[in-house]
């Protein structure tokens, strides 16, 4: 692949008081580093601005002339950017954090034909049905999700005090599947891109 490194966005979902994210997102940013082939930009929700009132448009209509307001200029400019997405998202009440889809609906474009996985915890079921509702929502932006994901069930158990998977070596082999998955997708869908413009067919 004739491409250096891919741009992956980790995105830190939860924006609760207490939360757990940063941890999992800081093990997996660098599992992510150590694998070779990403740059890596970690967004965290919690220290952005994101207005829940959208404004009277549709982004898919608008694309990237979408009125933002002028302090998401950054974090719009940082999701254009991406090659690949991580969203690292626990699960509430069987679903996900209200932050992350905020995030998804003021975007549109800067979604389109690029991968997301997931990284996610929780409960018994480890994040998982927060998981499948958000591959619906990004299918609808015109995103791939990939098959392989992450997920820590009673998270709390799951991480030492240092902030360690307490089982590495299973945790390290599901994070170099999905990483290796975003490459290819990353990669393919660059190219894509590249030589012919997503937005020229996705209307």
């Amino acid at each position: 692949m004739n491409i250096e490194n891919l741009n992956l966005a980790v995105i830190t979902a939860s924006v609760r008081q207490g939360r757990f994210g940063p941890v999992v997102t800081d093990w997996f940013a660098t599992q992510a580093r150590q694998h070779g082939q990403f740059t890596v930009d970690l967004i965290d929700l919690a220290e952005v601005a994101l207005p829940l009132s959208l404004p009277n448009a549709s982004p898919k209509a608008e694309g990237d002339a979408y009125p933002r307001p002028a302090e998401m200029a950054d974090l719009t400019g940082r999701l254009a950017a991406a090659d690949a997405f991580v969203v690292v998202t626990p699960e509430y009440n069987h679903s996900f954090p209200a932050s992350i889809k905020s995030l998804i609906d003021w975007h549109y474009t800067q979604w389109q034909a690029k991968p997301v996985g997931f990284v996610s915890y929780g409960g018994i079921s480890g994040g998982l049905r927060a998981v499948e509702q958000l591959r619906l929502v990004f299918a609808e932006m015109h995103a791939v999700t990939t098959q392989a994901s992450v997920s820590f069930a009673n998270y709390w158990e799951q991480f030492d005090a240092t902030g360690q998977p307490s089982r590495p070596d299973l945790a390290n082999e599901a994070a170099k599947l999905l990483l290796d998955q975003l490459w290819w997708w990353g990669g393919a869908l660059h190219r894509a891109r590249r030589d012919t413009p997503y937005a020229e067919i996705s209307a």
